[in-house]
C-alpha cells in the first residue's frame, strides 16, 4: 500500500503543491530534550543529517506563513524493515564479523569474498541485485544504520512539521497524501517514484503513476525534506526523467529546507547545480512567497 489513501479528486486545484520527502526523526539532529524514553533509555535518531532539525524548523514555519497558497501536500516516508539488504544484518564479512553501518559494498567484493550474505542461500539473488544496481550508474550499495523502521519513533514524521501539516489541512479542509517507500527489502529506494532497481513483481518498487501523475498537475512544485544527497535527489531526478520537455522551471528546491547525509556536501553540491543548469528554480523560506 504506498499511500494512506486515495488520490485527490480530480476537481481538486493542485496548481501549487508541496513535496515534503522524508520529514522523519531518524533523520533529523534533534536536541536530546526533543527526544523521547523508552524504558529509561533516551530513544536517538539513528541517521541524523547534519542541519535537518533547523530545515524541518523553517520549513515548518514557512509552511504556516504560506498555506492559504498551498493547494496540495505530498509527505513521503522512509519505511523499512531490519532485514533489508542495505542494512547490517544482512551482511557479513569473510570471517563472519558483522559489516559496519557506512560501508559501501560492490559486486566485485562479494564475488571475492570480502563480503557475504548472513544467509548463503541470499548470494544469487543479492549479486543479481548489485550487478543490476552498478550498471545504472548511480549508486553503489550502502549498508545503513537501521533507520525509519516501520512502527518506530524514528519512523515518525519531525514534531513541528507534523503540527504545521495538521493544521494545513484544517484550514484547507484537504488531507495530506502520505507515500511509504522502502519495505521491499531486497532493492534500495531513496526515490518516492521508483526503487533503484524495480522489480516487476514487486509493484511498489516500479514507478508511482498515481504520484507522479499528482505531482505533474502542479503549476509550481515546492520541494523540500531529507536528505538532498540522497532522496530529495533521487526523487527530483526520477520526476525530471519523467516529466514532459519544459516541466523543469515549475520545480521549486527550498534549499534550506534540505541538507545533506554528513559525508555527502559534494553530492548535495553537484545535485544543485545541475537542477539550477535545468531550469529548476533554487529558493529560500526567505526568498519565497506565494
Amino acid at each position: 500500500m504506498r499511500t494512506a489513501h486515495l488520490r485527490p479528486p480530480a476537481a481538486m486545484t493542485l496548481a501549487t503543491q508541496l513535496l515534503l520527502i522524508d520529514p522523519q526523526n531518524d533523520f533529523c539532529d534533534l536536541p536530546a530534550a526533543l527526544c523521547p524514553t523508552l524504558g529509561g533509555t533516551a530513544l536517538q535518531p539513528s541517521l541524523p543529517v547534519p542541519g535537518a532539525h533547523a530545515d524541518m524548523q523553517r520549513l515548518a514555519g514557512w509552511l504556516r506563513a504560506q498555506m492559504q497558497a498551498i493547494d496540495h501536500i505530498t509527505v513521503t516516508l522512509d519505511a523499512h524493515q531490519v532485514f533489508d539488504i542495505a542494512h547490517p544484518a544482512f551482511w557479513q564479512h569473510a570471517d563472519g564479523s558483522a559489516v559496519a553501518p557506512f560501508t559501501a559494498i560492490t559486486a566485485a567484493q562479494v564475488r571475492s569474498g570480502a563480503y557475504a550474505p548472513r544467509t548463503p542461500a541470499h548470494l544469487a539473488r543479492a549479486l543479481v541485485y548489485l550487478d543490476a544496481l552498478e550498471a545504472r550508474g548511480r549508486y553503489t550499495l550502502m549498508v545503513w544504520p537501521v533507520h525509519c523502521e516501520i512502527g518506530t519513533w524514528g519512523h515518525g514524521v519531525h514534531a513541528e512539521v507534523q503540527a504545521a501539516c495538521r493544521d494545513w489541512q484544517v484550514t484547507r479542509q484537504r488531507a495530506v497524501t502520505h507515500v511509504f517507500k522502502g519495505s521491499h527489502p531486497w532493492t534500495e529506494h531513496y526515490s518516492a517514484l521508483a526503487a533503484e532497481v524495480p522489480d516487476p513483481q514487486v509493484p511498489d518498487t516500479c514507478l508511482n503513476h498515481a504520484l507522479l501523475g499528482t505531482l505533474l498537475q502542479a503549476q509550481r512544485l515546492v520541494v523540500a525534506g531529507e536528505a538532498s544527497s540522497h532522496c530529495v535527489r533521487a526523487t527530483v531526478e526520477h520526476l525530471l526523467e519523467a516529466a514532459p520537455p519544459g516541466f523543469a522551471p515549475r520545480l521549486v528546491l527550498l534549499t534550506d529546507c534540505m541538507s545533506p547525509v554528513h559525508g555527502f556536501a559534494a553530492q548535495h553540491a553537484d545535485f544543485l547545480q545541475r537542477m539550477q543548469t535545468t531550469g529548476v528554480q533554487l529558493h529560500t523560506t526567505a526568498t519565497l512567497r506565494l
